[in-house]
């Protein structure tokens, strides 16, 4: 029986694990962290991350041939597959800061592997790694390894969050690059053979090592760019009278380009599209090539501006302060079906909003008042490390509160600013909102999922990221 270990009961080790268990029976998979709390979790009724039909993979493996267990040493000396998937945060100091991916948590697991290991393993870079990763963990292991032989392989994840479990169910392409010599070769045919039992053949591409750590990189870039791409549109679009959801369709129709990811919003979020071309810019710029880099960099400015400008719109059209307004916010996450708001545009706008000392309620399905207040008094990058290497956060932001439902948190707002496209809030009752708002009532939809011209009927000012300006926000301009 082969046996599998994860170092990593995350977003992605979790899912990834529950699904080569429920496709692979002859594949004993163990999912192992040290965080307590987590595994704990992941043994219980409540899983640790909302993701749909995770619950039901989950339910049907667990205790079958799939385990949640702190017991990290013993399961990784059983193994014959380690598959890696620890946190790799963006540096905060020291070279690269800023940029660069801190590599901590990976050495100090690739050292424990070399540790423990009696026999012959199959190490898997799961989590997103700068390329050439891969050298400097195999070097690791070849020098602490006391006779045994370690193969690295580079299999990164193309999950998107929210569609995880279909994702895996169906991927478009799994990915798998490794050393170009027998054994590497042979390491490569091992884990094919686990994907094979549900993956059809040609949608498993092998590659060489570095080839597979770039393709993360660079699909993850090109993701975001074209969000970049139609978020800067949406800009010109309201300040020419164009919509940006008729350019994007338009656009979109052009076989070559493809409808996908051209929907203008507040902003990207999420671990991995901000982290991951940061991580591009740094190899770029330390590999002799400031041009490329500065391509790259451009994605994350549009996107930053674009949640500045997001704010910047809802202050001026106020009349020019919203200090000591309630404003409700809809939505956290950074997407819907998904309790995920690491990077989420949401953090940026409060803080925003918070500057000009609003008060803010907030309301999402799936995100926690503990979460919410840890997200909003966290440094940035902070996210990206283990629970309980994250600092506490000894303050609650006094201006925030949470409510339990959109009421509650529209009550006598001024004005609501939709962040996540939850789908109930395209179904809420708007009549019912406005009249238990202050008058003038202003809704700003940065995920266009409301009706302008309904809720203008209804006495609402309304902004919508890329759609003509109402008269209102004409006379008011946002100042940049």
């Amino acid at each position: 029986m082969v046996k599998i270990c994860c170092i990593g009961a995350g977003y992605v080790g979790g899912p990834t694990m529950a699904v080569i268990a429920l496709k692979c029976p002859s594949v004993e998979v163990a999912v192992v962290d040290i965080s307590v709390p987590r595994i704990t979790a992941w043994n219980s009724d409540q899983l640790p991350i909302y993701e749909p039909g995770l619950d039901d993979v989950v339910k049907q493996c667990r205790g079958k041939n799939l385990f949640f267990s702190t017991d990290v040493e013993k399961h990784v000396r059983e193994a014959d597959i380690v598959f890696v998937s620890v946190n790799t945060p963006t540096k905060t100091r020291g070279l690269g800061a800023g940029k660069a991916a801190d590599l901590t948590y990976w050495e100090s697991a690739a050292r424990m592997i070399a540790d423990v290991s009696v026999s012959d393993k199959i190490v898997v870079e799961k989590s997103t790694v700068p390329v050439k990763t891969a050298e400097a963990i195999e070097k690791i292991l070849t020098h602490n390894s006391k006779g045994i032989k370690f193969q690295i392989l580079s299999n990164p994840e193309f999950l998107a969050e929210g569609t995880a479990i279909e994702d895996l169910f169906k991927p478009d392409r799994v990915l798998i690059g490794g050393r170009e010599t027998p054994e590497g070769f042979a390491a490569v045919k091992a884990l094919k053979d686990v994907y094979s039992q549900w993956v059809p053949e040609e949608r498993i591409l092998t590659t060489n090592l570095w080839s597979a750590e770039l393709s993360k990189l660079a699909a993850n870039a090109f993701l975001a760019q074209r969000i970049s791409s139609v978020n800067a549109m949406s800009a010109l679009c309201e300040a020419t009278g164009a919509n940006v959801t008729e350019v994007s369709y338009a656009v979109g129709k052009d076989s070559r380009i493809g409808p996908k990811f051209l929907n203008s919003s507040v902003g990207f979020g999420g671990s991995c599209f901000q982290k991951d071309i940061l991580n591009l810019v740094y190899i770029c710029e330390c590999n002799g090539l400031p041009e490329v880099a500065e391509y790259w960099k451009q994605v994350i400015k549009i996107n930053d501006y674009q949640k500045t400008r997001f704010v910047n719109r809802i202050v001026s059209s106020m009349f020019n302060t919203v200090s000591n307004k309630k404003i409700a916010v809809l939505g956290f996450a950074f997407k819907k079906d998904t309790g995920d708001t690491r990077e989420t545009p949401a953090i940026d706008v409060c803080k925003g909003l918070l500057g000009d000392k609003a008060r803010i309620s907030i309301y999402d399905p799936q995100v926690t008042e503990e979460q919410i207040q840890r997200d909003l008094t966290m440094n940035k990058f902070d996210w990206d490390h283990p629970l309980h290497l994250q600092p506490m956060s000894p303050t609650t932001v006094k201006q925030v509160s949470v409510a339990w439902d959109a009421y509650a948190a529209t009550k006598d707002a001024h004005g609501i600013c939709i962040l996540t496209e939850w789908d109930e809030f395209k179904k809420l009752d708007y009549e019912k909102i406005f009249d238990n708002m202050q008058k003038p009532a202003f809704v700003f939809d940065g995920r266009n999922v409301v009706d302008a011209e309904k809720l203008r009927k209804i006495g609402f000012i309304v902004y919508s990221i890329g759609k003509p300006l109402d008269q209102w926000l004409k006379d008011m301009p946002a100042l940049a």
